[in-house]
């Protein structure tokens, strides 16, 4: 089986695809986590999908199980009224009943699926805890769940609690085919769990351990060790699925051919794994944005003007051997031979935009000045990132604009002109969320555009010299009301670390003071 490293960004780029495809939310808001289990906040409509080096099996098996994860989250935001926390026997028994009427009511649309959810049951039961290792009541808890979701239980229990197990599962399976024949939603499905809490005598705010999904992380399964589970998974699963092949579900051909592609463009892109790729970043969504009130063309075609012999000229270059003879430059004591060279710009750049509140007056300054520095640089064929953080619900969100390897297009502006400024400006906490991301790509220059200064200044100083460790050249821009503010700015970033502060007063300065500051 053909191996595949995929990055983080990579695998946000293609569940934000999925899920809003399948769950028809196009705001929906992605984010991969290696700390948090599969989770849907309803609210915010934001998924976190765990990420894949969290996961059981070889690397396939893992895009696989990402893949089915996905699924169910979607079916959550375009099914569920609410998912409650998993912490206490209510909420848990409540989620795995939601789980079962989500899977049922999205397997009529995406028919297609049936060998994919399969498969993940299969790792879903590996993943589960032996019932020995689970102490109190806890243990009865868990047992429901796997012999309501799978059939089976892993060990032994006692022959008392057993008969309430399989009272309480059956009882669960009818409500959840009852709410399926009425069209009945989650609401209708909560009255019900406490039915459920009675037969199996547990208190409804038992607390249950915390997540056992990561529990053998990493281990892989052989084929004979998967078909055992999946034949256990097929037998038990014949009355809701029908004839089921394990040898097809092994193989996953359909989705095999899906991840192929992805092995094609993550070669393209030179994509050099997910193990060092940064988590905690999101996609925006670019439903219903108008971006075009974002462009100023006057300024993007008068700076593309000004930069154009950039693209077509030529340079001279003072070599100790070379074309002609300088005799001043000999004189001085400076090579004294030149040649003429073509311009260029080698130079990689990452840039973080600072979206805190105290920007959202000049929100719209700030987005044209920003998409026509990234129009030049894209005309110039620089290799360029852009991410930008703001805060939502009261937590930092790290953005990604525009990966190195896309091309800049309306796409990408759009992630842009969506973005809502709010917040204070956690740079220590934003560049944590980037480091691994700024340690696999190694930018020439990362260029922090921000109008305020850092929450916690000792915390952004450690993370500058971090990043300056990898022989990143680390700069910031300082953006004021007024030169005198401005400059301000610039000097008390220069306090944290970084190799060069610049200052402007002028939004529509930045793109002339970020293209100077590049090695042509």
């Amino acid at each position: 089986m053909q191996s595949i490293q995929l990055q983080n960004d990579s695998l946000v780029e293609i569940a934000t695809f999925l899920i809003r495809r399948w769950s028809e939310k196009e705001d929906t808001v992605i984010e991969i986590s290696s700390n948090i289990e599969n989770k849907t906040r309803l609210k915010e409509r934001k998924v976190i999908i765990t990420s894949l080096e969290k996961r059981i099996g070889n690397d396939f098996q893992k895009y696989r199980q990402f893949r089915t994860s996905s699924w169910y989250e979607a079916m959550k935001i375009k099914y569920s009224e609410k998912i409650l926390s998993d912490d206490h026997a209510f909420g848990f028994i409540l989620n795995a009943m939601e789980t079962q009427r989500v899977e049922q009511l999205g397997r009529k649309i995406w028919k297609g699926m049936d060998e994919e959810i399969i498969f993940n049951y299969s790792y879903m039961l590996v993943a589960r805890p032996q019932l020995h290792t689970v102490y109190g009541k806890a243990r009865i808890v868990e047992a429901f769940y796997q012999y309501f979701m799978f059939g089976v239980i892993k060990g032994e229990i006692q022959s008392s609690h057993f008969e309430k197990i399989k009272k309480a599962s059956m009882f669960a399976k009818k409500i959840v085919n009852e709410s399926i024949e009425n069209n009945q939603k989650t609401s209708w499905i909560e009255k019900n769990v406490t039915q459920i809490i009675k037969i199996l005598d547990i208190d409804s705010l038992l607390t249950i351990p915390i997540s056992v999904a990561f529990m053998k992380a990493g281990m892989a399964l052989s084929e004979e060790e998967l078909r055992k589970v999946l034949k256990i998974i097929a037998k038990n699963k014949e009355g809701d699925f029908g004839s089921i092949d394990p040898s097809s579900i092994v193989k996953g051909d359909d989705v095999y051919e899906e991840y192929k592609v992805l092995i094609n463009e993550n070669k393209k892109n030179e994509n050099k794994g997910f193990s060092s790729e940064t988590v905690g970043i999101q996609i925006p969504s670019t439903k219903n944005i108008d971006e075009t009130i974002i462009y100023d063309m006057s300024l993007i075609n008068g700076l593309k003007m000004k930069f154009k012999e950039w693209k077509i000229g030529w340079k001279e270059q003072h070599l100790i051997s070379g074309d002609e003879f300088d005799d001043e430059n000999y004189i001085e004591g400076n090579e004294p031979f030149f040649s003429d060279i073509k311009k260029s710009i080698k130079t990689k750049i990452v840039i973080l935009l600072d979206h805190s509140s105290s920007i959202s007056s000049d929100a719209i300054e700030y987005k044209k000045a920003t998409i026509a520095l990234c129009e030049v640089l894209s005309f110039l064929k620089i290799k360029f990132a852009v991410y930008a953080f703001s805060t939502e619900n009261r937590s930092v969100v790290c953005w990604s604009i525009k990966k190195d390897n896309m091309k800049w297009n309306k796409t990408t502006a759009k992630r842009l002109a969506q973005i809502v400024a709010n917040g204070s400006t956690p740079l220590a906490e934003v560049y944590d969320k980037m480091f691994s991301t700024l340690q696999t790509k190694r930018p020439n220059i990362f260029l922090t555009l921000t109008d305020g200064e850092p929450s916690d200044s000792d915390a952004v100083r450690k993370r500058i010299k971090s990043l300056k460790a990898l022989g990143i050249s680390m700069i910031a821009l300082g953006l004021g009301p007024n030169t005198v503010r401005a400059t301000t700015i610039a000097n008390n970033l220069k306090h944290l670390g970084y190799d060069k502060t610049m200052a402007v007063s002028r939004l529509k300065d930045i793109p002339n003071k970020v293209i100077n500051i590049l090695n042509v």
